[in-house]
């Protein structure tokens, strides 16, 4: 049903293409008898032409893992507070961005840091091709601002990471053998009211042959957050094995910085209103739109430029 579906998705923008296309053509007949105005026209085009460049975008998304759901793991780096609140920021960013893209959103796990911000933070993204979409968000993310926890109003740099892991369901199949699993309990930690707080509902998975430890506290049942961490785990073992064969990949085509999932990949100037991706090229002055989640160039310019590498 899930093929069926995405086949029928397809279908559905190819004909979409065909029909205003066709209206195009119509549309142009009529103004060669006088009938419709040139910037009639040129609106219908300008549409086609947006409508065209999306199919095409989305046509680069075309490996088994691209329609999968995802999970956003963000940690802060090196420099205490400030780290922890780019983190937090990022992770802000990240939320509206699916809320905005209607995917479901989810916080699975949270680390706090001492005074501000978060050390580390887990976010499902639940919809359509969400991993396909945020993929090229994988890397270090750095951020340069005059730094609101400094009482002398320094230019701080900050760096914070960013993993996005393809949430497995039941098309793919991961095998995880139950003895090579070891399990602890604790309680949960943040808001969550008296039953969350008050019992060892929160789990910690760790997978002993990878060395692959998750946590979930999503959830009031103990029992549910089990379920989660093992998918959790799955989609972290499967990320595991793209990035083996897309490293393999680079071994025999040296010199592609796609595959270089630690490198520094976006650096975000707040004093001089710049967000600058390094590796497309692709920039904006709209600073305050881009930590609102207007991520949509940023996907789109990546996509593009890793299909022509």
């Amino acid at each position: 049903m899930k093929e069926l579906n995405s086949n029928k998705n397809w279908v559905k923008k190819y004909t979409a293409v065909e029909t205003q296309i066709d209206d195009l053509e119509v549309l142009f007949e009529f103004y060669k008898e006088g009938d419709v105005s040139e910037e009639e026209i040129d609106l219908k085009y300008t549409k086609v032409v947006a409508i065209v460049d999306d199919v095409e975008f989305r046509s680069t998304l075309n490996r088994p893992e691209d329609e999968l759901s995802c999970i956003i793991e963000i940690n802060a780096g090196a420099g205490g507070t400030e780290a922890c609140d780019w983190a937090e920021m990022l992770y802000r960013m990240y939320l509206m961005h699916g809320e905005k893209s209607k995917y479901k959103v989810k916080e699975l796990n949270r680390v706090n840091g001492d005074v501000a911000g978060v050390r580390s933070v887990e976010l499902e993204l639940k919809g359509d091709f969400a991993y396909g979409l945020l993929k090229g968000e994988n890397g270090v993310h750095r951020l340069v601002r005059v730094s609101p926890f400094n009482s002398q109003g320094k230019r701080m740099t900050s760096f914070a990471s960013v993993f996005v892991h393809p949430l497995v369901d039941d098309s793919i199949e991961i095998e995880v053998n139950p003895a090579d699993l070891d399990w602890d309990t604790f309680r949960s930690s943040g808001a969550g009211g008296q039953h969350v707080n008050k019992t060892e509902s929160a789990v910690r998975l760790r997978h002993l042959p990878s060395g692959l430890v998750v946590e979930c506290q999503a959830e009031r049942s103990q029992h549910l957050n089990r379920d989660k961490a093992i998918q959790m785990l799955k989609s972290r073992l499967y990320q595991l094995e793209i990035e083996r064969q897309m490293a393999e990949k680079t071994e025999v085509e040296a010199g592609k910085m796609k595959n270089e999932w630690g490198s520094q990949i976006r650096s975000y100037v707040l004093d001089d209103r710049r967000v600058k991706d390094h590796r497309t090229n692709h920039s904006t002055n709209n600073t305050d739109a881009v930590l609102n989640g207007e991520l949509e160039p940023f996907l789109k310019a990546f996509l593009m430029w890793d299909g022509k590498v």
